[in-house]
């Protein structure tokens, strides 16, 4: 694929994309809008677990399914299988991420982690070097929000573990709390309108939406509107401005996925806020760009 519009080589940044893409319908539009970012270059796409049986192959499978209604060749990995207390293997995802990290390239690298950080996890834990060498971005926990949980967060609550091993590792880490990413909320019928008909891929986004949403797991939506929560990992990769944030130590997770104050821990990135018009735009004009050509 050509890019959309040129920018300067030296802006590019790698990009390692880790998503729980089958779990429901936000994740397919974030992987699509880092796909046709020229800033972008992606260097694969792993397969994360989520809270269902064989759920990482499903993953799998569709990341798959949306490379080829793009018609696109990237490579896509297979991740850990599940949570680290149930996967001691080392999955093909794991490997591959610490071969890029690894990598000499004066391009920095960016994990950019959609789900449960699982796979990422493990990565630190089999090679510990690689923290030096990227940044992750991360939508999930509750944050610096201090409070009981306000609902069990799913991205932390598929592996606590992970979760707390990322945060606490001496990681260049931006999280994208619930509080944030509940935010980026788009109607269906502007999805119906202007990005199901861009082509094979807008088609697929609008139609995989609607089946989730009328599926027996989409009792948590409000029923015409979808918040695309794992878009502003992509978008804070290409525009860190496009988001406030605070430098504060990064909080445990307890088991309820409520976040504790460790004021001793070593200290994150937490954004506060993210432009939610930006992220939107963005995709629908890219698009709309990459089916007008």
């Amino acid at each position: 694929m050509k890019e959309l519009f040129a920018i300067p080589e030296y802006k590019k940044i790698r990009v390692i994309i880790d998503t729980d893409a089958a779990c429901e319908a936000d994740d397919p539009f974030a992987i699509v809008q880092a796909l046709l970012s020229p800033k972008a270059i992606v260097k694969g796409i792993a397969a994360e677990h989520f809270a269902q049986d064989h759920s990482m192959e499903h993953s799998y499978e569709e990341v798959c399914t949306i490379l080829k209604a793009m018609e696109l060749d990237v490579p896509v990995w297979k991740g850990q299988k599940g949570p680290l207390s149930e996967d001691d293997e080392i999955s093909e995802a794991v490997e591959e991420i610490i071969r890029e990290a690894m990598r000499d390239d004066d391009k920095p690298l960016f994990l950019l982690c959609q789900g449960a950080i699982t796979n990422v996890a493990k990565a630190i834990q089999t090679e510990p070097e690689i923290m030096k060498r990227m940044t992750i971005i991360w939508i999930g926990t509750h944050g610096s929000n201090y409070e009981p949980a306000p609902f069990r967060e799913f991205n932390a609550g598929n592996d606590i573990a992970a979760a707390n091993l990322v945060l606490r590792q001496p990681t260049q880490l931006w999280l994208v709390p619930s509080y944030v990413y509940s935010t980026i909320t788009i109607g269906i019928a502007e999805i119906k309108r202007r990005i199901a008909p861009c082509g094979k891929i807008g088609e697929h986004l609008y139609t995989n939406l609607m089946e989730y949403n009328h599926s027996e797991g989409a009792g948590w939506t409000q029923g015409e509107s979808w918040s695309l929560g794992d878009s502003p990992a992509i978008a804070l990769a290409l525009n860190p401005g496009c988001g406030r944030y605070e430098t504060v130590p990064a909080p445990f997770v307890e088991e309820d996925t409520t976040s504790r104050e460790c004021p001793k821990n070593r200290l994150i990135r937490i954004y506060k806020d993210a432009d939610s018009r930006y992220i939107l735009e963005d995709l629908i004009a890219k698009l709309e760009l990459f089916t007008d050509k």
